[in-house]
């Protein structure tokens, strides 16, 4: 197993505490997978609305931590909630940064002080890590919000014996979202200008926060193998493919894991009944259910195609916008909950009237009813323009309902396309960005769908892939000591 490692793990969203994506989840789930290897884990994030909201116990355990905010000193306290049942996380409090309806933006927009807000979240991990004596072996950062970590460990502490052996590794967990400000917020830093460099964090004369944790951590990893390598292409870069493939070296990709404890049809109390790979029969009830939860035909032999999707372009909508005509001649149902772009929220509400007793739409989230339909589709739809990791996929595979993926990213590391002779494949994936592609994938599904016994090895086929956070949280391990021994090698 190694040396016990102290890791510190900083995210601007953690589950259950605060949450707006995947990347909550994975912060929620890789410390008590790390825990249960044995290691010492903490975690720190911003003290939202949200997460009094949660109603979990609270100790304060800093009074007063002040920080430089360009010419002035500004103060926070540090409160401490508890991950599972021993791992601390550390809350930093300031109503006027943090206490809001929501973490980064309103429906108008982003809140204006964003590079503010976390700048401050920045400069505060490695302060409260000293603070509380938490002497890490490595800072794992997550995303643009604790870009400036790695930054600052380099800038305002590289002598402080703290720090002198604590590594850090930088995660992306979505290279779209970079957290870039105007140069006019550099006094916010504290740093001097010799770092508003192109070789440093300048950006096109701006200041771009992800870009600092790609320079300076020592080691730098995305959800997926394929996405660490998309990412150094001019397609998929987002203007950051020259740095990334200098520091190619140092660059890695680990899936991400997903709980079995929650996410697992043997055990799902969402359900209308449970089964697994080898006891398939609880899915005919749960498809039951699920036709009855959106008032559709209780039609059980005919298959339905579940969707459970932030509504975008950049997932493959625009795609589907192009079929849906056609796909609502197919013997089929269509079932789909998510929110997100108005032109995909007019599209789906018009295909639900059209349609009755062919679609069932739901326009929002609903964590019970997305475990409803995981359980009780056939098949699950995912044809993404780009997909760091992908977790509905993850999720689909266990339930036993097939994945039907644009391969990219997270989805061409996990979703093998099913070979008929062969009877290998856990799902169904197409190349070419069309919809042309993605209605004969759609159509190649359907069709093994009426040959039942070939169906359901598909489904066992998928049931048995293990995606679990132990064998994420091991390659992780691996890179955190990476980290550290490249930091002490300098």
């Amino acid at each position: 197993m190694g040396r016990r490692l102290k890791i510190l793990i900083a995210s601007p969203e953690v589950a259950p505490f605060a949450k707006t994506g995947g990347l909550a989840d994975v912060t929620g789930a890789l410390p008590k997978a790390l825990e249960q290897l044995g290691h010492e884990v903490a975690v720190i994030l911003p003290k939202y609305a949200m997460v009094d909201k949660g109603g979990s116990p609270q100790t304060k355990v800093l009074d007063r931590l002040s920080l430089p905010i360009s010419d002035r000193w500004v103060d926070s306290a540090v409160y401490e909630t508890k991950l599972g049942e021993a791992i601390p996380v550390y809350l930093l409090a300031n109503e006027a940064y943090y206490d809001r309806p929501e973490l980064y933006r309103t429906s108008q927009g982003d809140y204006p002080d964003n590079a503010e807000r976390f700048i401050y979240f920045a400069k505060a991990i490695p302060e409260v890590a000293k603070r509380l004596d938490f002497q890490p072996d490595c800072i794992h950062c997550n995303d643009w919000q604790t870009g400036l970590v790695p930054l600052f460990l380099h800038a305002l502490y590289r002598d402080d014996p703290f720090f002198a052996q604590t590594g850090t590794l930088f995660t992306i967990h979505n290279l779209a979202y970079q957290g870039v400000f105007w140069h006019y917020d550099w006094h916010l830093l504290g740093i001097g200008w010799e770092y508003f460099t192109p070789e440093a964090i300048e950006f096109y004369n701006h200041i771009n926060l992800l870009k600092a944790g790609v320079v300076y951590a020592q080691i730098i990893n995305t959800v997926s193998k394929t996405y660490s390598r998309e990412i150094q292409t001019p397609e998929f870069g987002h203007g950051l493919e020259g740095i990334l493939r200098a520091r190619e070296k140092d660059l890695f990709g680990i899936v991400n894991g997903i709980d079995y404890e929650e996410w697992s049809p043997a055990k799902d109390g969402w359900i209308a009944a449970p089964y697994e790979d080898r006891h398939l029969a609880g899915k005919a009830a749960c498809k039951v259910d699920l036709l009855k939860e959106f008032g559709l035909p209780p039609q059980a032999s005919r298959p339905i195609l579940g969707v459970i999707s932030r509504l975008a372009s950049q997932k493959g909508f625009d795609l589907l916008a192009e079929i849906m005509e056609e796909l609502m001649e197919r013997d089929l149902f269509f079932i789909l909950l998510g929110t997100g772009d108005q032109v995909y929220h007019d599209l789906f509400g018009e295909i639900g009237k059209r349609f009755p007793e062919r679609a069932g739409i739901r326009l929002g989230f609903d964590n019970a009813l997305a475990h409803k339909i995981e359980a009780g589709s056939d098949m699950f739809l995912m044809p993404s323009r780009y997909e760091p990791c992908g977790l509905n996929q993850l999720y689909s595979l266990k339930y036993g309902t097939i994945p039907i993926v644009r391969s990219t990213g997270g989805l061409a590391d996990t979703i093998k396309d099913y070979n008929p002779r062969t009877k290998k494949g856990n799902g169904f994936s197409f190349t070419e960005y069309s919809s042309v592609q993605l209605l004969a994938t759609i159509n190649r599904a359907l069709s093994l769908y009426q040959d039942r016994r070939s169906w359901k090895e598909l489904m066992r086929n998928a049931m048995g892939e293990d995606y679990s956070w132990e064998v994420s949280a091991q390659q992780y391990l691996k890179l955190y000591r990476k980290a550290q021994q490249k930091k002490m090698a300098v």
